[in-house]
This record gives structure tokens, C-alpha cells and sequence, in this order.
């Protein structure tokens, strides 16, 4: 995946309310970005840290720029969570993940559970559906070693549930997760930030669930899944 227009570099000076963060840019230019990420971004916040952003024409935009990229640990990563659906997407169409190929037909945002919608579902005529949730991956407290999430998740703990359901009527359901930095090489539950998602993805993985997690490539041109990482099980 390219971003459709080339980054500005810059200095992050704060992220607050979540979805906002001030930068100045090389130019001299001091912005306020949208930041596209829920979470705490432990290690990712700081002030000071250099980071990248993207820039939209669209005059219905309240924030010009999007913060993408922050340099961290000595590498780029990735906080944009709206892109590992995109990333997603396109490495199922580029065969990239071996364990989800053999899928002619791959439908985005179905609903299913209660009140929640898949990331993808796979069908294929002669296999079961396959259920496929995503999620972000950007903390690291430990080199090497990846984790999820970084604050409580509880939607993401339901979707566990949702994807044991779907494996408990018969199909196949896969938790994925896309790890946007390219310093580690493991990945595991962070049972000190939520306990309970730890507790339920080894619970998810025993009835079932399959877990897959993939790391990125990235750049300041763009990001793109590439390689499987092993998840290392409490």
C-alpha cells in the first residue's frame, strides 16, 4: 500500500484527546494532525519524537493532515489504524498470507454476533467460511517482542467471543494480527495491560480460533504486510 501523496517529516510536540496531535513540521509550519488511534500508544507519544504525516486536499477535512508514522526504537511505525484493513485486503489479493489463500470471494464488514461486523469474511465453495478479524499491532516494551493491545480492549475481547461462536457452528474463524514496525520478532498478549483479552485469546485459540500475526515492511513510501512473526503464548 502507497500513500497517495508524499509524508512531511516533523517533530511530534503532543498528542492529546486522543485524536489530536500537534507537530511542527521541517518547514517551520506547526499543524495539528488527526491521529487515527484509539489507544494509548505507549512509547509513541512522547514529545520530541520525529513522525510523518500525510496531507489531504479535501476542504470537508476539519484536520488537513494525518499523523502516520512515528520513529521509535530506531525505526518507523505505524499508528494509522485504518490501514491494517487496507494492508489486509491487499495481501489476501497477493496471496502474501499462505494460512488464508484458496478464497475466491473475500467480503469486507459483514455483519455477525450480536452487534458487530467482520473484517472479512472468505468463502470459497468448497470450504467453510472463514470469520477474519484484524487488528493493529504498534507496542513494543520488550526488543524484539510485539504486543497487544496497549490499553483495556474490551471490543476487541467480545470479537474473541464472536469469532468461538462462529468456529462452535461449524466454520472457520481467524484472529490476525498486523504488526506495523519492523524492530520485532515475537508477538504476545499483554496480559499486564488487560488481563481478561490475554485470558481469552489463549481460550479463543483452544476452541479454535486460529491466531495469525504478521509483520510490515514500511516506509516513508508506504506499508505492506510481509512476513509471518510467531506468537508466543503466555
Amino acid at each position: 500500500m502507497q500513500f497517495p501523496s508524499p509524508l512531511a517529516r516533523g517533530v511530534l510536540v503532543q498528542r492529546y484527546k486522543r485524536f489530536f496531535a500537534d507537530v511542527v513540521l521541517d518547514s517551520g509550519a506547526a499543524i495539528t494532525a488527526h491521529c487515527p488511534n484509539p489507544g494509548a500508544m505507549l512509547g509513541l507519544n512522547r514529545p520530541g519524537l520525529t513522525c510523518w504525516v500525510s496531507a489531504s486536499d479535501n476542504p470537508k477535512r476539519k484536520l488537513a493532515h494525518t499523523l502516520e508514522l512515528v520513529e521509535a526504537d530506531g525505526g518507523l511505525v505505524g499508528i494509522n489504524t485504518m490501514w491494517p484493513n487496507k494492508l489486509t485486503a491487499e495481501a489476501l489479493s497477493n496471496g502474501v498470507i499462505a494460512e488464508l489463500a484458496g478464497y475466491p470471494t473475500v467480503r469486507p464488514e459483514v455483519k455477525y454476533g450480536a452487534a458487530s461486523r467482520v473484517d472479512f469474511l472468505l468463502t470459497a465453495p468448497d470450504r467453510s467460511a472463514c470469520w477474519l478479524e484484524v487488528k493493529n499491532v504498534h507496542l513494543s516494551r520488550t526488543p524484539g517482542l510485539a504486543e497487544f493491545p496497549d490499553c483495556v480492549a474490551a471490543r476487541s475481547s467480545r470479537h474473541l467471543k464472536e469469532l468461538e461462536a462462529m468456529v462452535a457452528a461449524g466454520d472457520r474463524a481467524v484472529l490476525l494480527f498486523v504488526v506495523q514496525r519492523t524492530d520485532c520478532e515475537a508477538f504476545c498478549a499483554c496480559a499486564e495491560l488487560d488481563p481478561a483479552f490475554a485470558r481469552g485469546l489463549d481460550q479463543a485459540a483452544d476452541a479454535g480460533v486460529e491466531v495469525l500475526v504478521y509483520g510490515c515492511g514500511l516506509s516513508i513510501g508506504g506499508v505492506s504486510i510481509t512476513h509471518a512473526i510467531p506468537w508466543r503464548r503466555r
